[in-house]
């Protein structure tokens, strides 16, 4: 068993036979998505360029939570996608000294929780059409320890991860009540890419809400020993009422190697839920994909999901 794992298990463990816990609760939960997708593209992958026509994705979640005898909250979940493992968390709800995590998977702090905070009505413009998440900030999230705690409207995340080849670090400072509807963050990390290779992650956002319209911007940085690389977004969604929902998103990742062009991104999405059925449409656009001039993909998407 990885070190990490062991040393994570054994503490919480520790913690949990402090003190008894009352009985818990556990949940099945899960979603069925009908889609089709299609696509347009000269990256050379008959797949990605024309899309997979008709599919179906599958998600099983199993949950639980129980309150112990000092006031703090164990839960626990498990998910399935397709019949495989997706992702596990169990977390330690201390109240006002903040919620600890122990992550498999799962973003639920630090850098990934926060790698991309604009709104979108259904799937960020990189998504589907940029494979390599070029310019997304983000650190490994197996076996990987997560901790935030708020404090007079301000937050700190924060997570450590255990990789074959090194240790991802990362922390993200967030300001809901600067004045009302706007959130900042800010938030910085390693990541351990290789044995010899370690890229700094940096970024920093901003959204603000007023009545049915959500604006943001964020601003990404990798160093990379080779070359870096700078993303922009910036993205508007709309509550058109409390079912249906729209937006448009846009995304500039500028490459730092000359012989590289900017790969430039834009998507709408709109959503409609009633009940437990959501009815999605995703178009995703990007233009010189992974800075490789004329190399553009398209990505067009409708889904229908039932929750259960």
């Amino acid at each position: 068993m990885d070190k990490l794992k062991t040393i994570g298990l054994t503490a919480l463990a520790g913690s949990l036979a402090a003190v008894n816990a009352n009985a818990g609760e556990m949940t099945v939960s899960g979603a069925f998505a009908a889609t089709y997708v299609t696509g347009e593209g000269d990256t050379g992958n008959i797949a990605t360029d024309h899309g997979v026509g008709l599919g179906s994705d599958k998600d099983v979640s199993f949950s639980g939570s129980g309150e112990l005898d000092n006031g703090f909250t164990v839960s626990t979940g498990y998910t399935m996608t397709n019949a495989a493992f997706s992702t596990s968390h169990v977390s330690l709800d201390m109240g006002d000294s903040g919620t600890l995590h122990f992550m498999n998977g799962t973003s639920k702090a630090g850098l990934n929780k926060y790698q991309d905070k604009m709104p979108t009505a259904g799937e960020q413009v990189w998504d589907d059409v940029d494979t390599d998440d070029n310019g997304v900030v983000g650190t490994g999230n197996a076996n990987a320890f997560g901790y935030e705690v708020s404090v007079m409207g301000f937050t700190a995340s924060a997570s450590m991860g255990k990789e074959a080849q090194g240790t991802d670090t990362s922390l993200v400072l967030v300001a809901d009540d600067l004045m009302d509807g706007l959130s900042v963050g800010y938030g910085f990390g390693s990541n351990s890419v290789s044995a010899t290779q370690e890229d700094d992650h940096t970024t920093v956002y901003a959204t603000y809400t007023m009545g049915m319209a959500t604006v943001g911007f964020q601003r990404s940085k990798i160093d990379k020993p080779s070359a870096d690389e700078e993303r922009d977004a910036a993205a508007i969604s709309l509550a058109i009422n409390e079912n249906m929902s729209v937006s448009y998103g846009v995304s500039t990742v500028d490459f730092e190697t000359a012989s590289l062009s900017d790969e430039e991104s834009s998507g709408v999405s709109a959503s409609y839920t009633t009940g437990g059925i959501t009815i999605g449409a995703v178009f995703n656009a990007t233009d010189s994909v992974a800075g490789s001039s004329g190399t553009d993909k398209e990505f067009k998407e409708i889904s229908v999901a039932f929750a259960f």
